[in-house]
C-alpha cells in the first residue's frame, strides 16, 4: 500500500467505547477505519448489557450508529479475534490498532456452595435476557426466591427484571423465549445484598428509583438504621439514594405479592442446599448486626466484571496496560502502534458515556502518533481472510437483522424484539447475494 494514502486504524470492538472511538476518528479528514466484532450486530453493552426497559439509555445506539454513515468506516463482524485474526496481522495491515473489547468475564464469592445449581453470575443473567446469541438458558420455573449479591446499576437492574410483571416487559426488545421463561417464574422475594451500608452503594439514584417504583411491590430494609445515617456529610447522590430508600420504606403497602428487600451490612458466607442452592447464609460485616440465612431458589452474583487477556497483547490484573491509552508492555516498555479504550483501558468503571471521554484521550494521542511517526507499507488483510475462508459480515448484514427484528417486534406490538440464536442470525447473514 502506497505510503501517501490515508491512514487506515481498525478497531477491535463495535461495542460503545469502539465506537466513540471511531467517531473521533472519523472527526479527523482522510483517516479510514475499520471496526471488528466477532458477532455480527455492533453496539456491544449497549444491545447486550442494558436492561431491555432502559429505553433512554439504549437509545445512545442510534447516536453512536451515525459513525456507519460515513463512508471511510467499515464494519466487519463474525471476525473473532485470536481466531480469525490475530494482533500481529492487525499491526502489519493497519497504521494503528484500537483494543476496545470491554470487560467480558465476571468476579466470584469464592464461598462454599457457589457452584451449586441456581447459582449464576448477573453477568450471565444479563446477557440471557438482552438475548445475546451466545447465553444459556436460565431456567426460572418454581424460582420464588431470588437473591442478588452487589448494589451497583446492573445488580439493580436484575433485580427489577425478576420483580417486573412480564406483561409490562413484552413492550420492550426481549426475546419471546426469554419472556416464557420469566412468566414461568413465580417471584415473591428479591433480596439486594451489600457488604456496606446504603450510603456506600454505587447504584446511580435514576436507576435505584426506577427499582423502588416497580410497580406492585413492597420494600423492606434489614441490616441498617436509615434513620441513623448522618444525611449532612455525604455527597448529593448518596444522600439522594438514602432519603429515595427512607421515602420507599415509608410507603411501602403492609401486604404485598412481590418484596424487595434491601439488606445492608452483610456479606454471603456460603450456599446451602441438595442438588441445588435453597438458601443463602449470610455474616455481618458491622458491629450489632446479627448473622442470617435466606431461603433462595436462585443467586445472581454481581460484583464485578474483569477484562479477559487478548492473544499477543500485554494483560495485567483484568486491563490491557498503558497510559492514556497508549499499549505498554508489561516491563513499561511502549508497544508502537496500539492502544486501548473502554473498559479494558480502565478497568469496569464509569457508565456508557464515560466512555466518549475515555475514547478522545486515546484517540488524541493516536493522531498525535500518527503524525510523528513516519509511514510504512501495510499488508492486505482483507486477502489474508479471504484465502482463509474467513467471511466477514457487514453493515447490509446488521440492516436485514435490524429490519427483522423490527418486524418480529410489531406482530407483538413492541419497537422490536431480539433474534438471539445464532442460526437465526446467521442465515440472516448473507456472504453471497447473488446479484443486484
Amino acid at each position: 500500500m502506497p505510503t501517501d494514502e490515508p491512514p487506515r486504524v481498525a478497531i477491535v470492538g463495535a461495542g460503545p467505547s469502539g465506537l466513540f472511538a471511531a467517531a473521533a476518528l472519523v472527526a479527523h479528514p482522510d483517516v479510514r477505519v475499520d471496526i471488528f466484532d466477532r458477532l455480527p450486530t455492533p453496539f456491544g453493552l449497549l444491545r447486550y448489557g442494558v436492561a431491555p426497559d432502559h429505553a433512554s439509555i439504549k437509545a445512545v445506539a442510534t447516536t453512536l450508529a451515525r459513525v456507519f454513515e460515513s463512508e471511510r468506516v467499515r464494519f466487519l463482524g463474525l471476525v473473532e479475534f485470536g481466531r480469525d485474526v490475530t494482533a500481529a496481522e492487525l499491526v502489519a495491515a493497519y497504521d494503528a490498532v484500537i483494543y476496545a473489547v470491554g470487560a467480558a468475564d465476571d468476579r466470584h464469592l469464592g464461598i462454599p456452595g457457589e457452584d451449586l445449581p441456581g447459582s449464576r453470575s448477573a453477568r450471565q443473567f444479563v446477557a440471557w435476557y438482552s438475548g445475546h446469541p451466545d447465553a444459556e438458558p436460565q431456567p426460572m420455573a418454581g424460582v420464588h426466591d431470588a437473591v442478588v449479591i452487589g448494589v451497583g446499576n446492573v445488580a439493580v437492574d436484575v433485580a427489577r427484571i425478576l420483580l417486573k410483571e412480564p406483561a409490562a416487559l413484552s413492550v420492550t426488545d426481549m426475546p419471546d423465549a426469554v419472556l416464557a421463561a420469566l412468566r414461568e417464574a413465580e417471584i415473591e422475594h428479591v433480596w439486594l445484598v451489600g457488604r456496606r451500608g446504603p450510603e456506600h452503594a454505587t447504584f446511580t439514584t435514576p436507576e435505584l428509583r426506577e427499582l423502588l417504583e416497580t410497580p406492585g411491590i413492597g420494600i423492606t430494609v434489614t441490616g441498617c438504621d436509615l434513620d441513623a445515617i448522618d444525611d449532612a456529610v455525604l455527597e448529593r447522590h448518596a444522600r439522594a439514594n438514602v432519603a429515595s430508600i427512607a421515602r420507599a420504606v415509608a410507603d411501602s403497602p403492609a401486604t404485598a405479592d412481590r418484596w424487595l428487600h434491601l439488606l445492608f451490612w452483610h456479606r454471603p458466607a456460603g450456599l446451602d442446599g441438595e442438588g441445588r442452592v435453597q438458601a443463602v447464609r449470610f455474616e455481618p460485616t458491622a458491629p450489632g448486626a446479627e448473622a442470617l440465612t435466606v431461603p433462595a431458589d436462585l443467586v445472581l452474583r454481581s460484583i464485578g466484571y474483569r477484562g479477559v487477556p487478548l492473544p499477543g497483547v500485554p494483560y495485567d490484573e483484568g486491563r490491557i496496560p498503558n497510559l492514556e491509552g497508549r499499549v505498554l508492555e508489561l516491563d513499561g516498555s511502549a508497544r508502537p502502534g496500539e492502544y486501548a479504550v473502554g473498559w479494558i483501558k480502565r478497568g469496569p468503571v464509569g457508565l456508557i458515556g464515560s466512555n466518549k471521554k475515555d475514547a478522545a484521550e486515546t484517540v488524541a494521542h493516536l493522531l498525535e502518533d500518527l503524525a510523528t511517526q513516519p509511514r510504512r507499507l501495510l499488508t492486505d488483510l482483507d486477502t489474508a481472510l479471504d484465502a482463509r475462508g474467513v467471511r466477514p459480515s457487514d453493515l447490509a448484514d446488521w440492516r436485514r437483522i435490524d429490519e427483522a427484528e423490527i418486524a418480529r417486534g410489531g406482530i407483538r406490538g413492541s419497537e422490536r424484539t431480539k433474534i438471539e440464536a445464532w442460526h437465526d442470525l446467521l442465515d440472516l447473514v448473507r456472504h453471497d447475494p447473488g446479484p443486484a
